[in-house]
């Protein structure tokens, strides 16, 4: 299976993804763990990490398959979100709590 499969696999057998630096124990950069904090915040318990410092390809198939140039990429339901900067804008609108329980 090439990543481009493995990673649409991946955003659509879990409900909610997160493609990050570092594990949800230990974040490898701020952006990420920010990201792990906002989904703490609002409850997330079924959240499904990827590390992508541990496979290139997935770390440079990630970027190509979102079309977006970092990470963390937040995926819900198979949709891509966004990084950390948009995941904090839709934590202080309410509407990532919104997504997360619909």
């Amino acid at each position: 299976m090439d990543t481009q499969a493995k990673i649409k696999e991946i955003v659509t057998s879990h409900p909610v993804v997160l493609f990050l630096k570092g594990t949800q124990q230990f974040p490898q950069c701020g952006f990420s763990g920010n990201a792990l904090n906002i989904l703490r915040s609002i409850g997330v318990e079924n959240l499904y990490t990827v590390n992508v410092l541990e496979d290139d390809s997935m770390r440079q198939g990630i970027k190509q398959f979102s079309n977006w140039p970092t990470t963390p990429q937040l995926y819900i339901n198979g949709e891509f979100i966004g990084g950390s900067d948009i995941m904090t804008e839709m934590l202080q609108s309410g509407e990532l709590e919104k997504l997360i329980k619909a």
